[in-house]
């Protein structure tokens, strides 16, 4: 826990309960002694107002729970050689888990088929029928997905289903994909969209499971057994000999993959000081998105989807080295209160960065060897539950996170329902990259958005801009089409007439736009908000769940060939402007420790909008000023003096 921060108490003085039980009462003299001694320290610049309770007995020294103060600066923070390597190290696999979300563009992408009859010279003949514009990619963090339209046209019939061998043109850059392999087109063109279910679905659960396994046995070991096991399950499903078993593999390699992803966002987080914990985590961004840019490539050059499978897959080889060079989350040990293993990883960060342990001018090493008896002390995410600040925290972002990534499916299928009056038509590649740009320029508007407004602010600005963008797509441009068929209509509206199509297609296409790029933004910016208020990965895998929910709306609506899409679209714009009053009541994190704990991320809380007035009296007393009358009884005869106005508030 951060002993430098100051706690405004949000209900009155009211105690919480630490991590294995409550304050007891019979220690509040030594409670009120602790907190004299922090409140000394100065007050931090920025909007979290608390300070975490005062240790109960049993619980180790403030000192080594406050790692961003006291064990980072031992360390050398991200200037020590070694810490550096270990943040490129967690680089390095984001262009691996970049093959392997997009991967679904190409190995699921529906193809134009049509009936290949054999005449008497061997020639095939038979009606083209164009596949979908079905374009979807999948990501754990931030996936981009692209609608797609009916399995066959609206003026097809049932008739031209019945062929005994189909002819395809694949436009993803590949011979052969598993749509063709399979012949998943006509009435078994559902089974495309529950492949595509199955990677979603197992990203899912892997984040709920792998979130509260990491916070239990750490995060290393998550990290490697995940990488072991989607070397197996990916490269068997290059091997599947139908479409079930090409499902059900990807189920789990979805599930291997989010813990993949879920450790090394946590131990990236956790290895950076404040200052740089946004700026690591964008460049992995970035680096993922290099992977999305690269895979049409990729695609061209295996030909085949179990090629490309393999491909994807087989650099993951290289991370089972990760056993030997990369260690466990430090921060991890210290707040599970392993001090035997702290002490020894301690020992290895200082002698690879080459630093003297006797510049230890907090103190820090001798109070480990006081904690080295101490057993370790692991949590659960269910216990969040029972809290009030950290709880809303997590459901408020976990809100935002599936409105980012749900109705950014709105606004794809909004540009792309005007695709063929667009300069892209039936070009995949241009669709690919046109989303692929939209997603790359949100990240980068994040970076400055972020460093002038912080985490709160920047979700906010984001959050409007794609509540102004639905709400105009949905009811302006509606109005529009609405009083365009009436004859005998006032002034503006015949101005609003005069607007051909073409124009209000253009403005549908705009707002699309705004809207995938904010909408983007908002998602990606919730998980690391997040992730940097509850520093568990319990927490982490909730909101990357809740976003994984909104990513599972895209196919949900392609299979049921977008039927409700107006309903849905409404939906989610309310459920945007909900979150931007909700986004209010979260804290400010920027430049902030993270908590080490679930009692310290309960008392990261709002800065009040209005402050008190000079001189004014607050309603309920702060922490700060409560008073220790622990030996009020034993001097009753000096109190005897006292005047009866003398309150629990003052004189």
């Amino acid at each position: 826990m951060a002993i430098d921060r100051r706690r405004e108490a949000a209900g009155g003085g009211r105690q919480l309960p630490e991590e294995n039980g409550s304050l007891p009462a019979g220690e509040a003299g030594s409670a009120a002694a602790a907190a004299a001694t922090l409140a000394v320290a100065p007050p931090a610049p920025a909007e979290i107002q608390t300070l975490p309770p005062p240790p109960a007995a049993g619980s180790s020294s403030p000192l080594l729970l406050d790692y961003d103060g006291s064990v980072l600066p031992l360390l050398g923070g991200l200037g020590g050689g070694y810490q550096r390597t270990l943040v490129l190290l967690t680089w390095i696999p984001a262009l691996f888990i970049g093959f392997s979300q997009f991967s679904d563009s190409f190995l699921l992408d529906q193809p134009d088929f049509w009936c290949r009859e054999a005449d008497g010279q061997g020639n095939g003949t038979g009606h083209l029928t164009r596949g979908p514009a079905n374009h979807s990619q999948s990501s754990g963090a931030g996936m981009l997905g692209t609608p797609a339209l009916p399995t066959l046209p609206p003026g097809d019939n049932a008739s031209q289903c019945h062929c005994h061998e189909w002819q395809y043109r694949i436009r993803a850059g590949l011979v052969q994909n598993v749509v063709s392999k399979w012949d998943l087109v006509c009435e078994s063109s559902w089974k495309v969209h529950i492949a595509k279910f199955s990677l979603l679905v197992g990203l899912i659960f892997g984040y709920l499971i792998t979130g509260c396994i990491a916070d239990w046995v750490g995060r290393r070991p998550v990290l490697l057994f995940s990488v072991i096991f989607i070397l197996i399950f990916g490269l068997t499903v290059a091997l599947s000999v139908n479409v079930t078993m090409f499902s059900t593999l990807r189920f789990f390699e979805g599930f291997c993959l989010a813990g993949i992803i879920l450790s090394l966002y946590a131990l990236r987080i956790e290895l950076c000081p404040p200052g740089h914990r946004f700026m690591v985590t964008m460049v992995a961004s970035f680096i993922a998105m290099a992977g999305q840019f690269l895979m049409p490539g990729l695609a061209a050059l295996c030909r085949d989807w179990q090629v490309l499978q393999a491909v994807i897959i087989c650099p993951f080889l290289l991370m089972l080295l990760y056993w030997v060079i990369f260690p466990e989350s430090l921060r991890w040990l210290m707040a599970t209160q392993q001090f035997e293993a702290s002490k020894k990883l301690i020992l290895h960060f200082t002698n690879k960065n080459e630093m003297n342990i006797e510049s230890d001018i907090k103190g820090v090493m001798p109070e480990l060897e006081k904690e080295l008896t101490r057993r370790p002390k692991k949590v659960c995410i269910v216990k969040v539950v029972g809290t009030r600040n950290l709880w809303k925290n997590i459901v408020v972002l976990c809100v935002n996170s599936l409105t980012g990534f749900g109705i950014h499916h709105c606004f794809a299928k909004s540009m792309m329902g005007h695709e063929a009056k667009m300069t892209i038509t039936h070009n995949f590649y241009a669709d690919y990259y046109t989303m692929a740009g939209i997603a790359l320029a949100s990240c980068l508007a994040m970076c400055p958005v972020v460093g002038f407004l912080g985490r709160r602010g920047g979700l906010l600005l984001f959050m409007i801009l794609t509540a102004l963008a639905s709400l105009l797509q949905l009811g302006l441009l509606n109005l529009i089409g609405k009083y365009s068929q009436l004859p005998d209509s006032g002034t503006v509206y015949k101005c609003l007439c005069s607007m051909s199509d073409s124009v209000k297609d253009k403005f549908s296409t705009a707002f699309s736009i705004v809207g995938m790029f904010s909408s983007h933004a908002g998602g990606s910016l919730s998980v690391f908000f997040c992730a940097e208020i509850t520093q568990q990965g319990g927490g982490l895998g909730l909101v990357l769940a809740s976003a994984g929910f909104g990513m599972l709306t895209a196919p949900i609506m392609e299979l049921h060939n977008q039927k409700g899409y107006f309903l849905h679209h409404v939906i989610f714009a309310c459920c945007t402007l909900i979150c931007i009053i909700c986004i209010l009541l979260l804290p400010e994190s920027k430049n902030q420790n993270l908590p080490e704990n679930i009692p310290d991320g309960e008392h990261y809380t709002r800065k009040p909008l209005l402050p008190h007035k000079k001189g004014e009296q607050p309603l309920l007393l702060t922490n700060s000023e409560l008073k220790d009358y622990s030996g009020l009884h034993d001097s009753s005869a000096v109190g005897d003096g006292v005047s009866e106005n003398t309150t629990a508030n003052g004189m």
